[in-house]
């Protein structure tokens, strides 16, 4: 488990993206416990203020469900959002074919950027944040490709309707900031987050051996 029984953390977050990516950094969620709230932007948003509100209104979600519950203990309460956009021009997280080509044709051949606010809750009370910005450009999407990709599937729930971990990453000529970030987590930032607030990010790691 990620922490001992002093330190519980708690993913706000179902995604088994973010989940792999803690599991990478040697940190093992204690708990799922995902966040459903309304993610629709705001009249004028800025899509990096889109993402700090939704990872803090995940985070609290979250938080009060927990404590919600009998019994329930102190616990470290992470939280995240992905926006990708356009200029100020949010994409949506694809359900939908056509939600799929609108992004996959706006993204073509230009460059966007990719937003990714994290939010903790500590045991104490303390709510701690970060915003994390890439630039990602793709190259031109032939209209075979985009209609390659979409029947692929993996654009499914997608930020910007794509998986950079996937097929779409031959579409990327060049980034500029985060990679884990673009997949769903910033792992350095997060990791320093989590470490910052006295949470043990090594405890899954092997042990040294060296006295």
């Amino acid at each position: 488990m990620a922490g001992s029984k002093s330190q519980t953390l708690v993913l706000a977050s179902a995604s088994p993206r973010r989940i792999q990516l803690l599991q990478q950094a040697g940190i093992e969620p204690d708990r799922i416990l995902p966040a459903d709230i309304d993610e629709t932007p705001q009249r004028a948003e800025h899509p990096r203020s889109l993402a700090k509100r939704l990872s803090k209104q995940k985070a609290e979600k979250a938080l009060a469900d927990l404590k919600a519950e009998p019994a329930a203990e102190p616990a470290f309460v992470l939280a995240a959002d992905t926006v990708v956009a356009v200029g100020r021009r949010i994409l949506p997280k694809a359900e939908t074919i056509d939600d799929a080509v609108y992004c996959l044709q706006l993204l073509s051949g230009r460059s966007h950027r990719v937003y990714s606010g994290i939010c903790l809750a500590t045991p104490s009370g303390k709510i701690r944040q970060r915003l994390v910005e890439t630039r990602v450009r793709f190259r031109r999407l032939p209209r075979e490709d985009i209609e390659r990709y979409v029947a692929s599937g993996e654009w499914r729930g997608k930020a910007g309707a794509y998986a950079i971990q996937g097929l779409a990453g031959a579409f990327v000529v060049k980034l500029i900031g985060s990679y884990t970030s673009v997949v769903g987590l910033p792992l350095y930032e997060t990791a320093a987050l989590l470490a910052g607030e006295g949470f043990d990010t090594r405890a899954g790691w092997p042990a040294t051996g060296v006295s």
